[in-house]
């Protein structure tokens, strides 16, 4: 052993991998032959799993640490709590080690799995590495070896894994469930039950396996669903495994993404088909192997005013998990493409077709995802696909409504605050509704001193309606009253501008546009960066 003094000692973070002493690497083995101190944690009881997973490299003529934690899951009376017993014991544990490597002695600090993944070894590092020579030797972890024991894919290709502990809220576990690809949830045990609800409230209950001990003594793996709670050790993790690998037997997969016959008939084709030939034939077009599942379900999806940012964790987790995307070309554009699912583009006046469409594929077991921009259920896609669902063949299809951020809160935190008070929410579309219909609403919410939502408000095809509502606004509202023109929020075009009631130019607005016409309270503010900010008080003056 090296007693000298006179030089400081060496510090190891030795990786030991998930348990079986054979998947230790050469550079653990090597780590701990030329260590002086052979330091490992354990409980009160005793025992130390890293020291059983390298007993067989542990001389006789090693100096053993054991670093034995004052707690685990027990009640403290601590003045600091369960963290402040924590850090004390991490303090005292790192200064028992600093004693050896200031005599000169090398310490190897053994940790099951990789030394900074969720292990005990990190508490040493963040106390000792800036003081010593130090090394980290990476372990296999215990997510790649539940994998591996599982004998399924984790991610491919651009699929997200995300690594989650056990003892987050419940409510956190289910947001981030819902949203990734693949994931893995560590530290069970006493959390089993949680992270169970949090799956099956994620919708990801059927996809989630369990692993017990991988590559230990007394190893289990299964179906989470059928795994009883009160015989979960902390030593298992729940894995939700590759999607990709799930949807495999779709068919293969064509250079553009279509999966089988898709390709042959095109998804724009195949939805347009339903006004044509009728939804049996235009899906049958498009149905190549239907998944294995008794019944599919529709989700309307709101994807928000743009791309990946504004859409909420559900919604994320309800585009990847669906077999058919189908929606507007522009929506359905804004959704990451995943192998073996299958996008179906149109046009944007074709949603009475593009619902039935969507609720032929579930009634052949698939899941459905139909996107719409903003929020689904605000002049979108959720009111054409419950109508059609209305029809008695449709009655036991499953459809569910998934809200998405509104153009009108995306411009309007985007101004400032607008619709800080009551407010309403017009299209001004004459498409679907006469524009006398229009008119006489907008005269009474703009008599109502009502702050004014205007969706819809041009295209190509209709270039009068924001000159004539301007006209009408006017009978009731001052010139100067601040109207906030947004077009493309959250996109690369992105225009956000305040401008007068009596300025606002027809010319300048298009169906990629919402106008936020402001109430008498309406005020707006120039601030010391040079912004100008709108904002509705939440008063409102009395008489």
């Amino acid at each position: 052993m090296n007693e000298n003094s006179s030089a400081t000692g060496r510090l190891y973070g030795v990786g030991l991998g998930p348990g079986d002493p054979s998947l230790m690497t050469v550079r653990a083995v090597e780590a701990i032959a030329a260590a002086d101190v052979v330091a490992y944690h354990s409980a009160r009881h005793g025992r130390s799993i890293a020291r059983s997973i390298a007993a067989q490299h542990i001389r006789a003529d090693h100096i053993e640490e054991k670093l034995v934690y004052p707690l685990t899951v027990e009640t403290t009376d601590h003045p600091g709590g369960y963290r402040g017993a924590l850090d004390d014991f991490y303090e005292e544990a790192s200064a028992r080690l600093a004693v050896h490597l200031d005599a000169g002695r090398t310490v190897a600090v053994l940790a099951e799995g990789d030394p900074l993944f969720y292990g005990s070894y990190q508490h040493m590092h963040k106390r000792l590495a800036h003081r010593y020579p130090t090394e980290v030797i990476p372990g296999v972890t215990s997510v790649s070896a539940a994998a591996a024991r599982l004998g399924e894919p984790l991610v491919e290709a651009e699929e997200v894994l995300t690594i989650l502990p056990g003892t987050l809220p419940e409510e956190e576990l289910t947001a981030r469930l819902a949203a990734t690809d693949s994931a893995v949830v560590m530290k069970l045990g006493r959390t089993f039950t949680k992270v169970r609800r949090a799956l099956e409230r994620s919708g990801r209950l059927d996809e989630a396996r369990y692993v017990e001990r991988a590559t230990m003594t007394g190893e289990r793996t299964g179906h989470l669903a059928d795994i009883e709670a009160d015989s979960v050790p902390y030593f298992s993790v729940a894995v939700l495994p590759s999607r990709i690998g799930a949807v495999s037997h779709l068919g293969a997969i064509s250079p553009t993404g279509a999966v089988g016959p898709v390709a042959a008939v095109g998804p724009v084709a195949a939805v347009s088909a339903v006004a044509a030939v009728g939804p049996v034939a235009a899906v049958s077009a498009v149905d190549a192997v239907a998944p294995e599942r008794a019944r599919g379900e529709v989700v309307v999806v709101g994807t928000g005013p743009a791309g990946p940012l504004w859409l909420t964790p559900e919604s994320r987790g309800a585009l990847a998990a669906a077999d058919d995307i189908v929606g507007y070309t522009t929506y359905v554009d804004r959704v990451p493409e995943r192998p073996g699912q299958r996008r179906h583009g149109s046009d944007n006046k074709v949603e009475s077709e593009r619902a039935e469409f969507a609720l032929q594929l579930a009634l052949r077991g698939r899941r459905v995802a139909v996107v719409s921009g903003g929020d689904p259920g605000i002049f979108a896609m959720a009111t054409a696909v419950l109508e059609v669902a209305s029809q008695p063949e449709y009655a036991d299809v499953p459809v569910r409504v998934l809200p998405g951020v509104t153009a009108a809160n995306a411009a309007a935190a985007r101004a400032g605050a607008p619709l800080g008070h009551d407010y309403a929410t017009i299209s001004l579309s004459d498409r679907l509704k006469p524009w006398e219909v229009i008119a006489e609403r907008l005269h009474a919410a703009a008599s109502a001193d009502l702050v004014l939502a205007l969706y819809n408000p041009g295209s190509a095809s209709r270039t009068w309606q924001v000159a004539k509502a301007r006209e009408l606004l006017l009978e009731h509202r001052a010139p100067d009253t601040p109207v906030v023109v947004a077009r493309d929020v959250g996109g690369p075009a992105e225009r956000v501008r305040v401008v007068r009631l009596t300025d606002l130019d027809p010319a300048e607005v298009d169906m990629r546009t919402i106008l936020l016409v402001g109430s008498s309270q309406t005020r707006t503010v120039r601030r010391g960066d040079g912004e100008e900010v709108v904002w509705t008080p939440r008063r409102y003056p009395e008489g």
